[in-house]
């Protein structure tokens, strides 16, 4: 029977394929070559917790957390985050094609490198997360809060930014061909550039 709650250990190689994990509750437990796909969560905690070589794929996770945790070589494609908390996690090598995000909050998510083109970002919570050298190429993230996040070295081609909080962000730091931007981001970027605005 898959397990719902645990502190600490290590669940290797199980087959926890389309289980409902409800509000299950891990707290520093790593997961090596464990497949979750078409798994689903309600309100669950992932505390800390490392997932290595796993498979989440087609998962469904409403409400659910996942704080400080590592995806290290972790398939998410397909996974749908609805409402969902990634605060503080940390994403390499993983694939992310497909993936459905609808609100939630991911500041301080480390994301450099990620492959997020097209993806849509509309309204989440972003602040001080890494960026860096990420594909954002396409993305939605019209009214997401980007404040103090690293972008350096992203590929914002024909993202849109409209809406989006800016504070604290280089924009200058990444490819911008094609992105959209509202009043205040223009502004912000022009002042960035060295622009002095003068709406007089």
């Amino acid at each position: 029977m898959t397990v719902r709650e645990l502190d600490g250990g290590e669940v290797r190689s199980e087959d926890w394929y389309g289980e409902d994990l409800g509000a299950a509750v891990f707290r520093g437990v790593t997961f090596i070559d464990v497949d979750l796909s078409e798994c689903t969560t309600a309100g669950a905690l992932f505390q800390e917790c490392v997932f290595a070589s796993c498979r989440l794929n087609s998962s469904t996770h409403r409400a659910s957390a996942f704080i400080a945790c590592e995806f290290r070589r972790t398939s998410l494609f397909d996974v749908t985050l609805d409402g969902c908390k990634l605060d503080g996690s940390v994403l390499t090598e993983c694939a992310l094609r497909a993936l459905t995000v609808r609100g939630g909050r991911w500041r301080g998510v480390t994301a450099r490198g990620a492959k997020l083109a097209g993806i849509d970002l509309a309204d989440v919570d972003l602040g001080e997360s890494d960026l860096s050298m990420a594909d954002l190429s396409r993305a939605n993230l019209r009214g997401a809060r980007l404040s103090g996040a690293t972008v350096r070295g992203t590929n914002l081609t024909g993202a849109d930014l409209r809406g989006a909080t800016l504070d604290g962000v280089d924009l200058t730091a990444a490819t911008l061909r094609d992105t959209r931007l509202d009043l205040a981001g223009a502004v912000w970027l022009a002042e960035l550039s060295g622009a002095v605005v003068d709406p007089g």
